[in-house]
Order: structure tokens, then C-alpha cells, then sequence
């Protein structure tokens, strides 16, 4: 009897438990597979963790995480921009199709004995997967970032009434090529949505030319001097120019250019001519004769020059040789020291012809202050760069090397007023001043014309000036070094 109760409680007991058994079975798998249509918690999609979630749930925190701003911070300004703007949307379909794929794909029965036995998931990290414009960002960063937020470079101004200029301030100019790397890898990230966009730091700009053009103006109006001056500057970089005349105060016009005595600053042509038809090789009387002529303007030994180009001919040469390059109203009718033509007549030429100006130029010699620089900047151009109206006009008979040697007996001239007297000591000025009393022993024609070199920038100058009364030196001086400072500091402005 005892035995058949023991029997049949313990029966009981063991149906009980398969019965536990089963029950505890069928709700762990209700509950795995109820877990198993959503993500499982080591899932990461984009780098958001999405695990628990439905695909519905996780589309919506990825649309959350990857359409919210990305905020930009440049010059001070804080701006935030859509995703969408600058075509950037992140690929939900393509990402939760991969993420079911790794959901759905494994076992289901492994899947469930690792759940019964409480074993971690290996993490599984769905990469993003976006639809992106790099173009559409560049655009934007171009267009509305850096056409906004730039800050360009304040050229230097000149100071009124003086020769200097107030410093400018350096620009910032948005790195376009390191805003798009950063900004888009601020779009791809769900967290790091910040970004400090960097600039690079332009040079202060030189002051403009028209400026300089505008305080050279100036300064003449402001001096004492109340005769004719012609300017000319030609910036040797770029080849700007700046072109003007003033008669008492008055701008007047350039076109044709004036017509004003060469005096002295004809013996450039000169020795040009001498090296263009005999050659820079030279013996040492040659030599010591243009040196006399360029460096202590001798005008016997300026003679010995025409005359070794051709005898009785060489004024005639160097007419005919400033004629091949384009210089129309430059001309040396005679010798220096035994004035007599030996043209057919005083030339007539564009600058000659003008009826509302005159300097009373000198019927043997006479240039103008535009193609006494143009001269000079073939000079220099056939010496810097074997290029120029000189190389061009006689390329087998003058190369770098002639035109060099023409700039360095250009350097003996050592007069330190004028345009070297506006340059500070030490700076490699070759040029060619000029000076000469009329008939009446009166001084109404100066001028100087020269290659200024400086660290910041090589230049022409040729200034020419004519009073009708006289042409005092104490007021002629000064100007001429005060245009020439207000051209130095103009190449030589701070533009860091």
C-alpha cells in the first residue's frame, strides 16, 4: 500500500516538473522569438546602437541622429547647416536591410541556446550607408561660408599729406579643401557633430596702384613747385604703370605725351646705341669714356661715344636705332659739345606736335618721360629676362649680358639727389640725371629717370619737370625725392 502512494506522488511530482519544464520552454521561446524581431542589444547601425529596437524604432533614431544640424564654427560665427543642404541623407533602407539580414540570418535554434544559456551576442556594427554630394558641399561651403565669413585683406592707404601708408590687416580665407574633410566627416559621425573650421592667413595686399597714383598726385599739388611735371612709374612684376602730367597745379592729359629736353638723360640712348652696333666688348678708352659719360656726364666724353659708333654720324644712329624700338618722340639731332644738325631738320614727332603744351624743348634732344621709361624697363627686361623691345629689335646684336653692363655704368652715377635722394642709403638705384641752363643761363629743364631695385619690388621712375621762369633745385629736389619715397614705400609696405 505505501508503496503504490510513494509510487504514484512521486509520479505526480515528475509531471508536474516536465509540465514546469515544458510551460518555462514555450514562454523562453515566445520571449526569444519575440526578442528576435527586434535587434539584438550588441547591434550598432551608423554607429547608433539600436539594439531592442524595431526596424520602425531604429529608422526613426537614425533619421533623428543624421538630419540633425551639424554645426560650423568660423570667424566668430556659429552656423548650422541641414544635411540635406549640402546633399547628404543617410541610405535607411540599404542599412536596415543589412542589419535583417545579420538579424534573421544566423541560426534560429543556435540563436535560442546561447538566449537559454544567457551567452552575450557578438557585437555586429552595420556601417553607414548615406547618399552624398561632395560637390553640393563644396558649393555650399564656397558659396555661402566663405563668400560670407571671409575676411579679405585691407590694403595699406596712404597717409594723406606724406609719403608713407597706414599698415593694412591680413585676411582669413576659409581652407575650402580641409572644411570639406572635416565637415564631412561631421555628417557621417552621430556624435561628433561639431566642427571648427579653419582659415588660412593672407598677406596684407598692397596698396592699390590707383592709391599710389592718387597720393604721387598729391604730393606734387602740395609742394612749392608750380611749373610742368611729367611722371612716369612701371611697376616691373607685373607691368602696371602709372602715367601723368601736371602743368601748375593742373592735371593735363598724356596723349600724346609731353615733349621735354633730354639733357643728360639722352646719354642712356647713347651708350645704348654704342653697345647695340660695336658690341659690349670693350676696350678700356671705350670704357672709361661711357663711364665718364653715365657716371660724371661728360659731354666730351659722351662725343667720343657717338663718334666711336660712327663718325659724324652717330647722333643719326641713335635716332634711327630709338626709332626701331618705338620711341617716336625721342631723338639726338647733333653732337654734344659742337651742336650742328645732322638731321634734315628738327624732327617732328607725336609729343613736338601738341599745340596746347610746351616746354621749349631743345631742338637737338628730346624725349619724353613715357618712352625714357619704357627704355629703361627693356633694359632691365633684356637683362632679367632676355626679353624686351631691345632683344626683339636686335637679337643678334644684344643679349642679358649687354644689357646688364648698360645697367651697371648706369649705377656709377652717384648724384644722391633726385630719385636717389628718395631711397634709403644702400639701395641699388641705376639711373641718369639731367640738368642744363637754357641760352640764358637760367636752369628750366630737370629730370632724372632710373631702375630702382628693392626687396619688395624693382620699378622705373622717369621724371621729367620744366618751369618757365625758372626751375629752382631747393623746390625740384625735394619732390622729385618725395615721389620717388611714396613709389619706394609703396613696393615695401609691411604685408605680413
Amino acid at each position: 500500500m505505501r508503496n503504490r502512494n510513494t509510487n504514484t506522488i512521486l509520479r505526480g511530482v515528475s509531471i508536474l516538473f516536465l509540465t514546469a519544464a515544458l510551460v518555462l520552454s514555450i514562454i523562453s521561446l515566445i520571449t526569444y522569438s519575440r526578442q528576435r524581431n527586434n535587434y539584438p542589444a550588441s547591434m550598432t547601425i551608423a554607429g547608433v546602437p539600436v539594439g531592442g529596437l524595431t526596424p520602425v524604432e531604429a529608422s526613426q533614431r537614425l533619421l533623428e541622429v543624421y538630419t540633425s544640424p551639424v554645426e560650423l564654427l568660423y570667424n566668430d560665427a556659429i552656423i548650422h547647416i541641414d544635411p540635406a543642404v549640402v546633399g547628404f541623407e543617410p541610405d535607411i533602407e540599404t542599412m536596415l536591410a543589412a542589419a535583417d539580414l545579420s538579424r534573421t540570418g544566423g541560426s534560429f535554434w543556435g540563436g535560442y541556446w546561447d538566449f537559454l544559456w544567457n551567452r552575450t551576442p557578438s557585437e555586429i556594427a552595420i556601417p553607414l550607408s548615406p547618399k552624398f554630394s561632395e560637390e553640393r558641399l563644396r558649393e555650399y561651403l564656397q558659396n555661402e561660408i566663405a563668400a560670407r565669413y571671409d575676411l579679405p585683406p585691407s590694403p595699406a592707404i596712404p597717409i594723406p599729406g606724406g609719403t608713407d601708408f597706414l599698415p593694412g590687416q591680413p585676411g582669413q580665407t576659409l581652407d575650402l579643401d580641409r572644411a570639406v574633410l572635416l565637415v564631412t566627416d561631421a555628417l557621417r559621425s552621430p556624435t561628433s557633430r561639431s566642427v571648427a573650421l579653419t582659415f588660412t592667413r593672407g598677406s596684407v595686399a598692397r596698396p592699390t596702384i590707383e592709391n599710389l597714383t592718387i597720393l604721387l598726385k598729391q604730393i606734387i599739388t602740395v609742394s612749392d613747385f608750380d611749373g610742368l611735371i611729367g611722371f612716369y612709374m612701371m611697376d616691373l612684376q607685373t607691368g602696371q604703370e602709372i602715367h601723368f602730367a601736371i602743368n601748375n597745379k593742373q592735371e593735363i592729359s598724356v596723349s600724346p605725351d609731353i615733349a621735354f629736353s633730354a639733357s643728360s638723360t639722352m646719354k642712356i640712348p647713347v651708350v645704348a646705341s654704342y653697345l647695340i652696333n660695336r658690341g659690349s666688348n670693350l676696350t678700356p678708352d671705350i670704357s672709361n669714356s661711357i663711364s665718364q659719360t653715365l657716371g660724371k656726364s661728360s659731354n666730351d666724353a659722351t662725343d667720343i661715344v657717338l663718334s666711336a659708333i660712327e663718325p659724324n654720324r652717330g647722333p643719326v644712329i641713335v635716332t634711327e636705332n630709338m626709332r626701331t624700338i618705338g620711341l617716336e618722340s625721342t631723338f639726338l639731332a647733333g653732337f654734344f659739345t659742337a651742336p650742328a644738325y645732322l638731321l634734315p631738320s628738327i624732327p617732328v614727332t607725336p609729343a613736338n606736335s601738341r599745340v596746347d603744351i610746351t616746354t621749349e624743348p631743345d631742338s637737338y634732344s628730346q624725349t619724353t618721360p613715357s618712352e625714357m621709361g619704357s627704355l629703361l624697363a627693356d633694359i632691365y627686361q633684356c637683362a632679367q629676362n632676355n626679353g624686351g623691345a631691345l632683344i626683339a629689335a636686335f637679337p643678334d646684336k644684344v643679349s642679358p649680358q649687354t644689357c646688364q653692363l648698360l645697367i651697371d655704368f648706369m649705377a656709377q652715377d652717384k648724384l644722391g639727389s633726385l630719385i636717389q635722394g628718395g631711397v634709403p642709403d644702400g639701395t641699388l638705384v641705376p639711373h641718369k640725371h639731367g640738368y642744363v641752363p637754357a641760352s640764358d643761363g637760367i636752369v628750366r629743364d630737370t629730370s632724372d629717370v632710373g631702375i630702382v631695385y628693392t626687396s619688395g619690388g624693382n620699378f622705373v621712375l622717369s621724371i621729367y619737370t620744366y618751369h618757365p621762369v625758372t626751375n629752382i633745385w631747393d623746390i625740384t629736389n625735394p619732390l622729385f625725392g618725395n615721389l620717388t619715397k611714396a613709389v619706394y614705400n609703396y613696393f615695401n609696405v609691411s604685408t605680413q
